[in-house]
């Protein structure tokens, strides 16, 4: 089924997941666990990623067949620009689509490790909207998702050209947006609300991640360009040795975060969850899901 359809409907919320896929045995066993322990809130989809330069495309695309059809869940694959010519994403292409998969979330991808400026690679695409575009015009059935960034992506120099691009990305075909991370509030509807006013409307749903560790302060902040409000930074790193007071913490903000999100009208909630049913588990829960 195609993501678009639950998107629209209201008789209750939508939720989603995404996952990644593992490296090590061990690490497909935690994965399995957690789709097992999230199914149980009937997710409407799951997200899986997609390595730097393709390198897990072939994983991607075998645990998107396997929680389509041994989980039963609506699996999106996520697919790049990175390192591919426009030949080798039209075959990625043809064999989602022989797998059964009709959902993608479209991304131009980071650089490669080491690198700090994408290039593009030579017969390939340089921005999302190519992709987009590419993509209907080589398999027009699929749904396509885009990213969005409600505090710019990190090379935008303004947030306004930031939502001009993504504007370029609706423009090509895709149907839905899923937001980069984000603690405040107010920076996804004021996003809402400037994409509106852009000309967007398809629905944008908004991306959730819990802190668990100090660890991941640097790589939301640097990488993801996220902003984490001075409030929760302080109680996390006043609480840095002791991982299950950070864990209660991320869960009342997420909480709390959510409720939010739900008075202030968000009728869809997607959480990047690391792999991991808990904390989020614990958060659904809480709020009836």
């Amino acid at each position: 089924m195609k993501v678009s359809k639950d998107l629209n409907r209201t008789d209750r919320p939508t939720l989603s997941f995404e996952f990644f896929p593992p490296k090590t045995p061990v690490g497909e066993e935690h994965l399995i666990e957690a789709i097992e322990k999230l199914g149980k809130f009937s997710p409407d989809f799951v997200s899986v990623t997609y390595g730097a330069m393709g390198t897990t495309r072939e994983k991607t695309f075998y645990w998107a067949e396997q929680i389509k059809k041994k989980f039963k869940i609506e699996p999106v694959a996520h697919l790049t620009c990175v390192g591919a010519e426009r030949k080798d994403i039209a075959a990625q292409l043809k064999q989602l689509a022989d797998l059964g998969i009709e959902n993608i979330l479209a991304l131009r991808g980071d650089p490669p490790s080491g690198e700090t400026k994408f290039v593009p690679p030579k017969n390939g695409f340089r921005y999302a909207s190519e992709l987009v575009e590419f993509i209907k015009e080589e398999q027009p059935k699929f749904c396509v998702g885009v990213a969005g960034y409600p505090e710019k992506h990190t090379e935008a120099t303004a947030i306004k050209k930031d939502i001009a691009n993504l504007k370029k990305k609706i423009d090509a075909g895709a149907e839905y947006v899923i937001t980069q991370l984000f603690f405040n509030n107010q920076a996804y509807f004021d996003f809402v609300d400037q994409c509106l006013a852009a000309g967007i409307k398809v629905p944008i749903i908004p991306g959730q991640m819990m802190i668990t560790s100090t660890k991941q302060i640097k790589t939301l902040t640097e990488k993801c360009g996220a902003t984490i409000p001075k409030e929760l930074l302080e109680k996390i790193e006043k609480n840095a040795e002791n991982p299950d007071a950070i864990k209660r913490i991320s869960t009342e903000w997420t909480l709390e975060q959510t409720r939010e999100l739900i008075i202030g009208g968000v009728n869809y909630f997607h959480f990047f969850v690391m792999n991991q049913a808990e904390p989020i588990s614990t958060v659904l829960s809480e709020l009836g899901f």
